[in-house]
């Protein structure tokens, strides 16, 4: 008896995979990075206005429950969304194959051929893969979607509260524990360094400009905190 063998390649990551990782990686970048500047703008501006640590700590974790829960609630309805919209779709495909499954071959078939094979080729791909697994083969090649792995709205929930709750509290803690006279600039240093690394992160996962996109990142950040800043002192001067 001889052993079956093993696919080649076994043991690397599919495609499909991968991309999945690095949507949910930038994601989670992407989530870090609003959590640094949204807090890192409120507590700036708040001990522009006061030198009251409690006053400021206070603030910046009123900030953080308001911003995390505020995008996983944005993430969830979100996905929500996208998985009501895949599953419309998947039930319209079932309804289909159903009612027509000679057209729907035929249609998977034209798929193939328009993406290189010769008919014989292409209707043989299309008969072989509705005989295995009809609704699978053509939500893939239709719709551009795996019917058995849809996108849990919880999952993107908890990972966006997660993450931008981690970004936040880099600048909640970088400006409560210093000493008053380098509290702004202790959390100006943080947040520029990490938005550094963000920007860093960013561009490698979508192939951009390194230097392009942490100057953007960095950017943006120090605008921000440098508008909050003068407003907080403002509105404290007139206090």
């Amino acid at each position: 008896m001889t052993d079956t063998p093993e696919p080649a390649h076994s043991d690397e990551a599919h495609h499909d995979d991968v991309g999945g990782k690095l949507n949910w990686l930038r994601a989670g970048v992407l989530g870090a990075n609003d959590g640094i500047v949204s807090v890192a703008g409120l507590v700036v501006g708040v001990a522009g206005a006061t030198a009251d640590r409690m006053a400021i700590l206070t603030a910046g974790i009123a900030g953080l429950v308001a911003g995390a829960l505020s995008m996983a609630g944005g993430e969830y309805v979100s996905v929500s969304s996208q998985r009501d919209s895949e599953r419309a779709m998947l039930r319209l495909e079932r309804r289909e194959l159903a009612t027509m499954p000679e057209a729907e071959e035929r249609e998977l078939a034209e798929i193939y051929q328009h993406k290189g094979l010769s008919p014989e080729l292409a209707a043989r791909v299309a008969k072989e893969l509705t005989a295995k697994d009809a609704l699978q083969a053509h939500a893939e090649a239709e719709l551009r979607i795996d019917p058995k792995h849809l996108t849990s709205p919880w999952q993107a929930a908890w990972a966006s509260l997660l993450a931008f709750s981690i970004g936040a509290l880099l600048p909640l803690v970088a400006i409560t524990v210093p000493p008053t006279p380098a509290r702004v600039w202790a959390c100006a240093a943080a947040v520029v360094l990490s938005l550094a690394l963000t920007g860093l992160v960013s561009a490698w996962l979508g192939g951009a400009r390194i230097a392009h996109a942490i100057t953007r990142n960095v950017g943006v950040g120090a605008l921000t905190m440098a508008v909050t800043y003068l407003v907080g002192t403002l509105f404290g001067a007139a206090v």
